[in-house]
């Protein structure tokens, strides 16, 4: 076993996709996952797990059917199991996920913007 630190900044210069979430560690049966994202995401939820998303970077806006999060830099929320929720990024925005190995990004909702192998960076 491999014990490393990890820094952000760095992985995040890697990516190059919007939308795209990439594994940068992995924690028992949980994957530790980042994106940049911007603009609009889709409707989902995932019925099985909670999601837990942490603004490292940007504002994000979780869009709930009820009412709307804000997340600034340093700012994190979680998401339960099965509410239906869309993020959102005016401007781009850093993010960093936490979410069980294997779980799909647009959860129940399928479509164009799955991602069904999130690879490693």
């Amino acid at each position: 076993m491999t014990i490393d630190v990890i820094n952000l900044a760095q992985k995040f210069s890697l990516i190059t996709k919007q939308w795209d979430p990439k594994i940068i560690a992995q924690l028992n049966d949980y994957h530790v996952k980042i994106a940049k994202i911007q603009g609009e995401f889709v409707w989902h939820s995932h019925p099985e797990t909670d999601e837990v998303f942490l603004v490292v970077d940007g504002i994000l806006t979780i869009h709930l059917r009820d009412r709307n999060l804000h997340l600034e830099a340093g700012e994190m929320c979680v998401i339960p199991s099965g509410v239906e929720h869309k993020p959102t990024a005016e401007e781009e925005c850093q993010i960093l996920m936490v979410e069980p190995a294997g779980t799909l990004n647009t959860g129940d909702a399928g479509g164009e913007r799955t991602i069904e192998e999130t690879g490693w960076i």
